[in-house]
């Protein structure tokens, strides 16, 4: 089977270095716009009619598929984009669990690849599966790193925890575990419960078991709502932490009271209304808002906001990179990656960014903004 799928790569590889040049570059798309991660993937499929149409003179093709919240099939999608549609970059998934497998894809054809994904593994430790990976949303350590500390002076010192059971959820614990002890904080549990379900109560009664001084949840998305929900129904009146994932209106809209007071370290996009309006990260929002709306006719949320970043970084080194080489040929896939790595303090949404060889996510706490549900919307902790 090895030898089958080698066999494949071999042959593709071969038709890709054969093909001429394209005339355009080509941009393979890949979220999950149904499933569990509709949340994340659905705002991502409305931000693609408002991409640029082009970069340093040359047209932008972009081909989107659908993956379904489903490693395999996003696996799949990477597989065709490369091989069938010869795509000079792959950006996606919206999932953690859907991305990992991707990244072999990636390094198989020499593709350079930025996530939209959140969890710290798609980009550490570098090696040569994750050379070729990239991505916009900051590392989950950086912001666990922000909102512990914040926790910690607070006086709180005992934690519960609850997370989505993927790499998202998995990757938060590990954080938080590991940098708990070093700030005198002790977790009290590590409950865990998938995207797709519908209740968090048994979770929910497990953490009020122990008597914690406030609960961390690690979810995102409106699967975020659940846990919080189940708390403050059973009485919980402590403090609740989440992430960055519940940055959207939705989550306020169905969360309702039970998510008022929430606490998290998230991107500049949630609060640029709360930022001067000369500041770098609130035009950078400005200018994605304003486009999506001509376009769509509505507010998009953050997660519309990773793909338009994504598409920030891919522009600013195809401009580059189109300097040394053409689309469609390996020498450019080469010069794009090389390129993602060059980048130096670029405002986005998400934060400000300045990639290196040892670091593709390219944040520092700069980018963590620490945000309170309060009146129903997201404001800046000051």
């Amino acid at each position: 089977m090895k030898l089958a799928v080698a066999g494949l790569w071999i042959a593709a590889s071969t038709v890709l270095l054969a093909s001429p040049a394209n005339a355009d570059i080509k941009v393979g798309i890949v979220v999950s716009a149904s499933g569990p991660g509709s949340a994340l993937g659905g705002p991502q499929m409305r931000a693609i009619s408002a991409l640029p149409k082009e970069v340093g003179g040359e047209k932008i093709v972009y081909v989107t598929l659908d993956d379904e919240s489903d490693p395999t099939k996003g696996t799949q999608n990477a597989r065709r984009l490369v091989i069938q549609d010869g795509v000079d970059i792959l950006i996606g998934s919206s999932l953690t669990p859907v991305t990992m497998p991707m990244l072999d894809v990636a390094l198989e054809s020499k593709t350079p690849i930025i996530s939209l994904a959140a969890a710290t593994a798609i980009v550490q430790p570098i090696d040569d599966r994750r050379r070729w990976a990239f991505k916009v949303v900051p590392n989950d350590d950086l912001m666990a790193a922000a909102i512990l500390k914040y926790i910690a002076k607070s006086g709180i010192k005992t934690l519960g925890y609850i997370g989505v059971s993927d790499g998202y959820g998995e990757g938060y614990y590990k954080e938080i575990s590991r940098l708990a002890p070093t700030l005198g904080l002790t977790v009290t549990t590590h409950e865990v419960y998938a995207r797709a379900d519908t209740s968090a109560t048994g979770q929910a009664l497990k953490v009020l078991g122990t008597n914690p001084d406030a609960v961390f949840i690690a979810s995102a998305g409106t699967p975020a709502v659940l846990p919080q929900e189940a708390l403050r129904e059973r009485g919980f009146a402590g403090k609740i932490f989440q992430t960055h994932g519940v940055a959207t209106e939705e989550f306020i809209k169905l969360g309702g009271a039970n998510v008022e007071g929430a606490v998290f370290t998230g991107e500049a996009f949630t609060i640029a209304d709360d930022l001067p309006p000369n500041d770098p990260f609130r035009q950078a929002r400005d200018a994605f808002v304003s486009d999506y709306e001509k376009v769509n006719g509505q507010k998009p949320n953050i997660f519309a906001a990773h793909l338009w970043d994504a598409i920030s970084l891919f522009k600013r080194a195809a401009a580059s990179a189109l300097k040394t080489a053409k689309p469609g040929t390996p020498e450019f896939r080469a010069a794009l990656r090389d390129e993602l790595e060059r980048g130096k303090d670029i405002y986005l949404n998400n934060g400000l960014s300045t990639m290196s060889p040892t670091d593709h996510n390219g944040y520092d706490e700069r980018s963590a903004f620490l945000i309170k549900v309060e009146g129903g919307k997201f404001r800046l902790v000051k």
